[in-house]
């Protein structure tokens, strides 16, 4: 009994540990001031990942701070999009403004509280989105795995949508930067993905 007591417990710690990404300051200023990149496919180019059908939407290109990071374990959606980010760009790239912003995760969603707003509401509605990657090479998994809270990334892929073809099931991505709540969440094939974090003076 013991002995199942203490493997429960690493395996617990393990866990945990491996949940919780780290953290990286990098003090007031806006890290990464453009607004994120998007452009309608042409020709949509599709992509088989076991029984499912990933379906490109839009060419998309960003460069943000990661604000939070969480692994996910649990659901169908665990299997093509192990990881989600909460991202910031313009003032919500910046630790002077992020510091007065409570920053949370729970479930696939992302969620935020202040005592005061620091910018507009708007803005930090606009300004950051929760991000469900799915990485289309082993490479992009191990640069995935590597990335920590405050973290500067740029990355570049294509918003999708996901069918499965057994069941039907679906999962689809928001097309735009304005939208909130339910359905919100930009899904994401990811091509390339940079951590261009600076360096400390």
């Amino acid at each position: 009994m013991i002995r199942i007591f203490i493997f429960l417990a690493l395996l617990g710690a393990g866990w945990y540990f491996y949940s919780q990404p780290g953290q990286v300051t990098l003090g007031p200023g806006v890290e990464a001031s453009e607004i994120p990149w998007q452009k309608a496919s042409g020709s949509p180019d599709t992509h088989r990942v076991d029984n499912y059908t990933i379906t490109e939407l839009a060419d998309f290109r960003i460069k943000a701070k990661v604000l939070s990071k969480k692994n996910c374990f649990m659901g169908r959606e665990a299997d093509l999009s192990p990881t989600d980010l909460t991202l910031g760009w313009g003032n919500l790239s910046d630790e002077s403004i992020l510091e007065q912003i409570e920053i949370s995760q729970s479930g696939r969603f992302y969620r935020w509280r202040v005592k005061s707003f620091p910018v507009p509401r708007r803005e930090i509605e606009t300004s950051s989105a929760n991000m469900h990657l799915i990485p289309a090479t082993d490479i992009v998994k191990s640069v995935i795995k590597q990335i920590r809270n405050g973290d500067i990334i740029e990355l570049s892929g294509s918003l999708v949508n996901v069918q499965s073809d057994s069941d039907g099931w679906h999962w689809k991505s928001s097309q735009t930067r304005n939208d909130t709540g339910k359905g919100a969440c930009e899904l994401i094939w990811v091509d390339q993905l940079q951590i261009v974090t600076p360096l400390p003076l």
